[in-house]
């Protein structure tokens, strides 16, 4: 593994080496529709308990888990003074939820509202002080979160997914209005199959122990996540990235970004990697949110590079971002 990347430690299950500097909890709390999220809270080992921190909810890139990219975001925040949680999506990790490996655009914006509610419910936190980081999918999730809860006050996105967009369009082929059509029946039939099955079908997914090299065939995209979830570098085994065929349905119906323009005047931070396949959700989505927002490019950095590459994941702009807009 490349010295730029953060190392596994085996002993926590976390695809990255523990700081001495913070101290890691596992809390759990339940959202609004009695699933209980599992998360791991990130404090400074300098936090005087006595008085009240600023804090960040931080979500997983889509079909991970919260001990990849998501703690190590979180691990970073706070070691500069934030109280930071990085959580399981329900249905997924250690979170509850069944059946398993569901995907569902409504339930993950609320798990981001219901990390606000533990956070703001904490005597150390200052619940006028909450921010929100999505990675990946759940970028997209933070900002739907954002559109309809004002307690968070300051939003951060990094190689943001839209994934409403992304099933809409046939994951970047741009589908037709009939060939969608076409894939809502056969979703309709899947439903049928699952019923009959007592189980919904869950596509194959990332193999369960670490594989040595990228198969042949995939495309530059699918070769690309392969790199991270299917070998060493962010290997986890919670994290096989695979969805309920049926869950596509939802997002078919249920558009991301279609009410960004109100987070105004609450401010957002879009970073993308300049080499980046998927840097064109943030663009598209900078140009329909309303002012305070920013795009931020990070030089020669690729989609996966912004979930564990901490010489190139700019958290010192991360950080003055939230310290401005946290005051």
């Amino acid at each position: 593994m490349s010295g730029n990347m953060e190392s596994k430690n085996e002993s926590s299950g976390k695809t990255f080496e523990l700081s001495e500097k913070v101290t890691v909890e596992k809390v759990s709390y339940n959202n609004r529709y009695g699933i209980t999220v599992v998360a791991d809270m990130y404090l400074s080992k300098d936090i005087d308990m006595s008085k009240k921190y600023p804090a960040i909810v931080i979500g997983t890139p889509y079909g991970g888990v919260k001990e990849q990219g998501a703690g190590i975001y979180a691990q970073n925040m706070a070691e500069r003074g934030f109280v930071a949680i990085a959580f399981d999506e329900s249905f997924n990790g250690e979170s509850s939820g069944e059946p398993r490996h569901v995907s569902s655009p409504d339930i993950f914006v609320e798990d981001f509202s219901a990390g606000v509610d533990f956070l703001g419910t904490r005597l150390f936190v200052d619940r006028n002080r909450i921010g929100a980081i999505g990675i990946c999918g759940s970028g997209g999730f933070s900002i739907t979160t954002a559109q309809v809860d004002p307690r968070i006050k300051a939003v951060a996105t990094a190689s943001m997914y839209d994934i409403s967009s992304m099933i809409r369009d046939g994951f970047g082929k741009t589908m037709t209005d009939e060939q969608r059509a076409q894939t809502l029946v056969q979703l309709g039939e899947q439903r049928w199959k699952d019923f009959e099955n007592g189980t919904p079908e869950v596509p194959m997914g990332f193999p369960s122990e670490p594989a040595d090299s990228i198969p042949e065939g995939l495309d530059p995209i699918s070769s690309e996540f392969f790199e991270y979830y299917g070998m060493e570098r962010g290997h986890h085994p919670n994290a096989g990235a695979a969805f309920t065929i049926t869950s596509s349905m939802s997002f078919m119906n249920f558009p991301l970004m279609n009410y960004i323009d109100t987070i105004s005047p609450r401010p957002i931070l879009f970073i993308i990697g300049e080499n980046a396949h998927s840097r064109y959700f943030s663009e598209d989505a900078y140009e329909r949110a309303a002012e305070p927002k920013e795009l931020y490019v990070v030089p020669g950095a690729r989609h996966i590079d912004l979930y564990d590459r901490t010489d190139m994941i700019p958290f010192d702009k991360l950080e003055s971002f939230f310290s401005e807009n946290l005051k």
